[in-house]
């Protein structure tokens, strides 16, 4: 479990196709303090760590089904990930609830700076089913992309957007992404819930 705020935006050193996995090497400053088996947010999806070899980086490893559904088989070496280990439960959640279960990418579709700040806009395909399991974007509500926690402004059947402040652009791949760059979705569970409860009750 997460909360969508970003502890570093660390630079990939590797990657390395295997049949359908993809292991992501990584360089991190909180390296010394992972264990083998703990699970890190990259980009918003949950992964396990299964190599620390001890020269400062750490490995993950990405099935086929992640790598279709996420833009982590876009990484290369240099590219940047958003990164969050779980949330401590007796920690303040200072996002909202985030499980690193990406549900679907979306497409930047514009970059417009805002008197310091900047507005992100992004599209993504929208697949009626799974909007009446409540995989739409809110107007003040939550989601997640790329790992980060942020409120939905002018949020469209198929589209929305995002503020983003000088530090969080400063301190994730948001300084990255520009028009065309394809990014994390992740949406709210609390509504994701209230629409399966929705379309079950008249069947009790």
């Amino acid at each position: 479990m997460f909360s969508g705020i970003v502890e570093e935006a660390a630079p990939v050193v590797a990657t390395v196709a295997e049949q359908g996995n993809l292991h992501i090497t990584l360089r991190c400053s909180f390296v010394d303090e992972l264990r083998i088996d703990q699970s890190v947010s990259h980009n918003g999806v949950c992964l396990t760590v299964v190599s620390l070899p001890g020269d400062g980086t750490y490995t993950v490893t990405a099935i086929r089904e992640t790598l279709e559904r996420s833009n982590l088989g876009d990484l290369k070496p240099g590219s940047l990930v958003n990164l969050e280990r779980s949330m401590k439960i007796d920690g303040r959640l200072d996002g909202h609830i985030v499980q690193g279960h990406v549900d679907t990418t979306a497409v930047c579709t514009g970059v417009e700076e805002a008197d310091g700040s900047w507005y992100y806009s992004f599209k993504y395909d929208v697949d009626p089913a799974m909007v009446r399991k409540g995989y739409v974007t809110v107007e003040k509500g939550s989601v997640c992309v790329n790992g980060v926690s942020l409120t939905v402004c002018d949020s469209e059947r198929d589209s929305f957007r995002v503020a983003i402040i000088p530090y969080t652009h400063e301190h994730t791949n948001f300084s990255r992404i520009e028009k065309g760059s394809r990014v994390n979705l992740e949406f709210d569970i609390v509504g994701k819930y209230i629409a399966r409860m929705t379309e079950l009750l008249p069947q009790v």
